[in-house]
């Protein structure tokens, strides 16, 4: 490329250069400036740099100058995201469950062009966490956008929704029936994406794994439900659906252990009734949604918690228990 055959883009290459070799650990001469806009087909003159910094500064641009023996180099001094920043946005996206590999890769690259190419070796880290399972729907990415978009333009949707089978396939639910539904909100629970809608059908408030959401597609209906949502609180909604099973929403009453009350707030926030009975017991009142998985978790507090209300709650755990010693001889 000839020397000036992109004079008019001076400064943009100049942003391009500051942005992509410099930082606060890497800085560049002029003469090194000068030889870098050449090989973009700009012809620039030291004198003129100047200037040109000068203005880069009012557009912004925090551009530093050190001594540095008997050259003066120059740097981006300020970015949008500081680097431990982009590292933190690195772990959350390559960490994420609900993120396919080959997302985590886009989003990372992505992620690195914001950085200098010194600080984006940094940013090549490897994040490992237990028995993380990365999703294997593609489409996830972009159903969140869609519903996002239904619920702003106040439209239904309609979808496919899947289960896997034990050749590890995908198999529609309810024999390829499509779901019309009103979706109000996104939540965010055991590292998993829910999509919480009303079923004007069934005349209820139900919640989706968006990860197995398929062919999803926005009506030009209204949407349904906005009386049922009107108080809604997402957040104890959440705190109440163990693992987003099913189950009926219960006032369960627990005693346990003094020491047990954190796992419960933990769990359920500071929020919930929870009263001394003496020194070393407690006994409580949470909302939940009554289901198998809240009692295994129950099971899984060992003897410090029991569930003492309703009846038929502790006719369901003796059951269990029941079950599992019958299993387990």
């Amino acid at each position: 490329m000839a020397a000036g055959d992109n004079q008019k883009l001076k400064m943009l290459y100049l942003v391009k250069i500051f942005a992509e070799e410099t930082d606060d650990s890497h800085a560049l001469s002029l003469q090194e400036i000068v030889d870098r806009l050449e090989a973009y087909g700009v012809n620039a003159e030291r004198k003129t740099l100047y200037k040109d910094f000068g203005e880069l500064e009012k557009f912004g641009l925090e551009i530093l100058s050190e001594q540095s023996g008997r050259n003066v180099l120059y740097h981006l001094a300020t970015r949008r995201f500081e680097l431990p920043e982009l590292k933190l946005l690195v772990d959350a996206v390559q960490g994420s469950r609900f993120i396919t590999e080959k997302k985590s890769r886009q989003l990372i690259k992505k992620l690195e062009s914001l950085a200098s190419v010194h600080e984006a070796q940094r940013l090549q880290r490897q994040v490992l966490i237990t028995g993380r399972i990365k999703a294997m729907n593609e489409s996830i990415f972009y159903n969140v956008d869609m519903l996002h978009e239904a619920i702003n333009a106040d439209r239904q949707i309609r979808f496919q929704y899947f289960q896997w089978n034990v050749r590890r396939e995908q198999e529609l639910r309810h024999g390829g029936e499509w779901y019309r539904i009103s979706p109000w909100c996104l939540l965010w629970d055991d590292e998993n994406y829910y999509l919480v809608a009303y079923d004007a059908n069934d005349r209820k408030i139900k919640h989706y794994r968006v990860d197995k959401i398929l062919r999803l597609s926005i009506t030009d209906k209204p949407r349904e439900g906005k009386q049922q949502f009107k108080e809604f609180d997402a957040a104890k909604y959440t705190r109440s659906l163990f693992g987003m099973y099913g189950g009926k929403l219960t006032r369960v009453t627990l005693e346990g252990r003094s020491n047990m009350v954190g796992p419960l707030i933990d769990r359920f926030g500071k929020d919930i009734t929870i009263q001394p009975i003496d020194d070393d017991t407690f006994t409580a009142s949470v909302e939940v949604s009554a289901s198998r998985h809240f009692i295994a978790w129950i099971i899984a507090l060992g003897d410090g918690v029991r569930i003492t209300g309703p009846k038929s709650l502790v006719e369901d755990m003796r059951a269990e228990a029941k079950r599992l010693t019958e299993l387990y001889p």
